[in-house]
């Protein structure tokens, strides 16, 4: 008996990130995680929408129109990403004087700077300014481009410090700012070595035939594949790690006083049953 699966790797993939992301959701909003950390939830939300507008609207409205829309969105979600580093910053290093705010804020972004520069070709002047509608499309391509690849070196960064000092702040290990920002680096780093491999892959891949140009195509979509796969345990990363409460946090306290008053108020009840039971034994003999 053969099985046959109707459901590609592509649809299986982008079939279990939503329900991952959805569940995410509702972890942070039910367990309060969203008054700590709004601009992580709307980028959770962000990624959602971006994958349902991924699967309704490709292929099924004008090229222009929907490479806008996408385009729209993948600039949003990028300042949003950026946003969301100088949240998680804020949180991992309170109480940092300001000269050591100034140093790492600095040195963190003349790296980033740096790599955004150096990764992967700039387009031509004259294509970015050439008027009309595709002049458009493609600066909005190039800020979506460069914007990812500076927060994923920023974020890489702010992981880096955070393990390495965050113990000193409020950011130790088990703390929720700490599990946010490996999850993020995680994909982040995943993302790009994945972008550096299709790069070179592109840039020496010399495709004669029509099967060899498939082949090509079909290892990229192996590669995002692979990449949406990392994204998809870093889902689950969080969703552990945020349903669980911090220690030292009020509901965890809570709960270990409780537990903690357990034998305390067993033995409040065994005793007065013990002395009544004393008293029935003395007025016995008294009878007798």
């Amino acid at each position: 008996m053969h099985l046959n699966f109707a459901f590609t790797a592509v649809q299986v993939l982008w079939t279990l990130m939503f329900a991952a992301l959805l569940v995410l959701l509702v972890v942070l909003l039910g367990r309060d995680r969203v008054r700590r950390f709004p601009w992580f939830t709307t980028s959770i939300v962000l990624v959602a929408l971006r994958l349902m507008a991924n699967r309704l609207l490709y292929g099924r409205m004008p090229p222009i129109t929907m490479n806008a829309i996408f385009l729209v969105q993948a600039d949003l979600a990028a300042l949003v990403s950026l946003i969301v580093l100088i949240e998680l910053a804020r949180r991992a290093f309170v109480g940092a004087s300001r000269r050591a705010w100034i140093i790492g804020t600095v040195a963190v972004l003349a790296v980033g700077v740096a790599v955004m520069v150096t990764w992967g070709p700039w387009p031509a002047w004259k294509a970015l300014t050439g008027g009309g509608v595709f002049g458009v499309l493609r600066l909005m391509q190039l800020a979506a481009q460069k914007c990812d690849v500076l927060a994923d070196v920023l974020v890489v960064a702010l992981g880096l410090l955070i393990v390495l000092f965050g113990r000193r702040f409020k950011a130790g290990w088990r703390s929720h700012t700490q599990q946010i920002v490996i999850g993020l680096s995680t994909a982040a780093i995943a993302q790009m070595a994945i972008r550096g491999i299709w790069q070179a892959i592109a840039m020496s891949a010399r495709p004669t035939s029509m099967d060899e140009y498939q082949r090509v195509m079909g290892l990229q979509e192996k590669l995002y594949n692979a990449s949406n796969a990392i994204y998809l345990v870093v889902l689950v990363w969080w969703i552990v790690c945020l349903w669980i409460d911090e220690p030292g946090t009020k509901t965890a306290v809570e709960a270990v006083e409780t537990v903690a008053e357990i034998p305390a108020t067993a033995g409040e009840v065994i005793a007065p049953a013990e002395e009544a039971g004393a008293a029935a034994d003395e007025t016995k003999q008294a009878d007798q």
